[in-house]
């Protein structure tokens, strides 16, 4: 399907919802008519290719990590190394915590800089954003839109990781009890159960970077530039947050408490770093998500 019969499907969904231009050139603003948008973008998001090449990376990566763990430790069940990978030999639940772990800081941040990138600035460069801004959405509407699918995307992507982490390690590993990094011992239902806590703390951890790149995308009409500029700065960020010189700024870098999630695979589970990050991520989204709204809403849509 070509860009623009999406997007006029799209406008085909919203105006079956009831999205249809009245009198005076004024758009609804019905509840049925925002689902539909969502819907309809949710749609356009998960059904392009490029979607699903990312979607399939990240299910190789817990595979490749798998295996070359068994091929290292010859899947002895004492196997040494950092905690995560010692504790992968032991109980294969504990691939879903290292491949997150080795995801999180390039390959989950990459494929979201990629599709939050391309959000706004993909229309543009392929002439459909004016198209879709013709169809009765709205341009705040549309952007609310664009955020939905972004934070939907980063849910998919951390739970491709876990799904394929997990089934991977139950091939190759022992299941059971789980020895937490902190020494106590739960159930593999309880320990199955952080494994679900923890795919929703880093798909939350990196809606600021989704905040970040529909802010970037905003600005440019090449959508190649804004996915770049969204990975490039992704890359610098991480790579400032190593600089022990800059121990006073760090805190405060969105990629900075990613891995806390760490904590959570302790007894009890310690949520000071977790909650750091969470809401250092809702102050990111609220202040790139008015500078998006802020801009979009201002912009002159010429392509």
């Amino acid at each position: 399907m070509s860009q623009v019969d999406a997007v006029a499907e799209a406008g085909s969904s919203r105006a079956a919802a009831g999205a249809v231009p009245v009198a005076g050139g004024r758009r609804p603003r019905t509840a049925a008519g925002s689902l539909a948008l969502v819907r309809s973008e949710l749609s356009l998001t998960f059904r392009r290719t490029r979607t699903i090449a990312l979607l399939g990376i990240l299910a190789v990566l817990p595979v490749l990590i798998g295996t070359v763990v068994r091929i290292e430790t010859g899947g002895a069940r004492g196997g040494e190394g950092p905690a995560f990978i010692a504790q992968v030999t032991q109980n294969g639940l504990f691939l879903v915590f290292t491949a997150l772990a080795v995801a999180l800081p390039v390959f989950l941040p990459m494929t979201v800089g990629v599709v939050a990138g391309d959000s706004i600035a993909g229309e543009a460069s392929t002439g459909t954003l004016r198209y879709l801004l013709v169809a009765p959405a709205g341009r705040t509407r549309l952007l609310v839109a664009k955020f939905t699918a972004g934070l939907a995307f980063c849910l998919a992507a951390t739970a491709t990781v876990g799904l394929a982490a997990l089934a991977t390690g139950a091939a190759l590993f022992p299941l059971g009890e789980v020895t937490l990094i902190s020494g106590d011992t739960i159930g593999f239902g309880e320990a199955l159960l952080r494994a679900v806590l923890v795919v929703g703390v880093v798909a939350c951890s990196l809606a600021g970077l989704v905040a970040i790149g529909l802010f970037i995308s905003t600005l440019t009409g090449s959508g190649i530039a804004a996915m770049a500029s969204t990975v490039g700065l992704v890359i610098t960020v991480q790579i400032l947050d190593s600089f022990p010189q800059l121990h006073a700024v760090q805190p405060f870098l969105f990629t900075h408490h990613w891995l806390t999630f760490g904590d959570l695979l302790r007894e009890p589970m310690y949520w000071d770093g977790v909650l750091k990050n969470l809401g250092l991520q809702a102050f990111y989204v609220a202040v790139f998500g008015s500078a998006a709204w802020s801009r979009f809403t201002s912009r002159d849509i010429t392509a």
